[in-house]
């Protein structure tokens, strides 16, 4: 199954990402350092994320759930 999925930090900031395998530990590639920069020490002693699936597809081509993923962000 290929996915794509948004990933909310509790900051609502968002990340769009695609997975061909739809990995259930997978959270992206995003930067960490970025990532690291929106939370203080004491916000990282407990911090949640939320991964949700906004499309998917059983017979898309890896091109085509790319090409479905640059039309969603």
């Amino acid at each position: 199954m290929k996915v794509i999925y948004k990933i909310t930090y509790p900051n609502n900031k968002i990340y769009i990402g695609k997975d061909l395998t739809n990995t259930l530990h997978y959270f992206g590639s995003v930067e960490s350092r970025n990532v690291e920069q929106d939370f203080t020490n004491e916000e990282r002693e407990d911090f949640t994320i939320r991964k949700e699936i906004i499309w998917k597809s059983e017979t898309a081509t890896a091109k085509e759930i790319h090409q479905k993923g640059n039309g969603i962000y």
